[in-house]
């Protein structure tokens, strides 16, 4: 089994516990109750004042890397983000891969006024009205792992419940599936989630085959400020960053010093 059909399954196995926990039907009532979200596509829709966005990610560990930063104090880790300027933020929730949860979100969140983006594998509606209910004011809908009857559901009730949805493609077929759907926040994956393998070629090829209302937000594998330069020059001005900020001494000087040098070459 490769990574992502091993994570599947552990996710379907999780689903179940979950259920078993607190009902699909507390979920959506607590997904209508909640406090109003937070504009995570239209803080992406434009360049920020150094001429790039960057969504922040809170991660502990990866199946491909091991332990990346396993003491993250997720709400500390977000303050010292949005003090250096991050756009917004993105956490990973998945406990058996990347050893996070949906209390990371909450305390992410708690602490901060960016949008926060819930990155997990969805395949259930139930994890979308557990987003909700959780506060998270985006979720990840990765279009490979999904049918295409899920995905057009996926996206009609993330519209409902007021929340944004980024669109994850690795492929041409990805984001022709993607298109047609209707999605217009497209989260360029650099890595295939079947062999880990990552390339930021990737980006800069699909990149220009979005239309004119699709927003890309570049992921995965964007180390420095030269990476930036490139998919800059390819019209993307957003990006995900994960594992080169948490493994960063300082996150925070770390982003000041990746803007600071987007700026400059603005």
């Amino acid at each position: 089994m490769d990574f992502l059909d091993r994570i599947i399954e552990t996710k379907r196995q999780e689903i179940q516990t979950a259920r078993q926990q607190v009902s699909e039907a507390e979920l959506r009532r607590r997904a209508k109750s909640r406090n109003p979200s937070r504009p995570f596509r239209s803080r992406l829709a434009a360049p920020g004042p150094s001429g790039v966005n960057i969504i922040a990610e809170i991660k502990r560990a990866s199946p491909s890397k091991g332990a990346l930063n396993e003491n993250l104090d997720p709400a500390r880790y977000a303050i010292s983000c949005e003090r250096a300027g991050a756009a917004a933020l993105s956490v990973l929730t998945d406990p058996s891969y990347f050893k996070g949860s949906l209390a990371d979100l909450a305390a992410a969140r708690q602490s901060v006024s960016l949008p926060v983006l819930r990155k997990e594998f969805i395949i259930s509606e139930y994890q979308i009205f557990e987003s909700a209910a959780h506060e998270a004011d985006a979720v990840l809908l990765i279009v490979r792992i999904l049918s295409k009857a899920q995905f057009e559901d996926y996206l009609a009730l993330c519209r409902e419940l007021g929340l944004d949805a980024l669109v994850e493609v690795h492929s041409e077929a990805d984001l022709s599936s993607a298109s047609l759907a209707g999605a217009d926040l497209i989260g360029i994956n650099n890595r295939n989630l079947q062999t880990f393998e990552t390339r930021i070629d990737t980006s800069i090829r699909l990149a220009p085959l979005l239309s004119s209302g699709q927003v890309a937000v570049a992921a995965s594998g964007i180390r420095n400020a030269d990476d930036l330069r490139v998919l800059k020059a390819a019209g993307i001005f957003n990006f995900l960053i994960g594992e080169s900020l948490v493994r960063a001494g300082s996150a925070e000087n770390f982003l000041k010093t990746l803007l600071d040098d987007s700026h400059a070459a603005h």
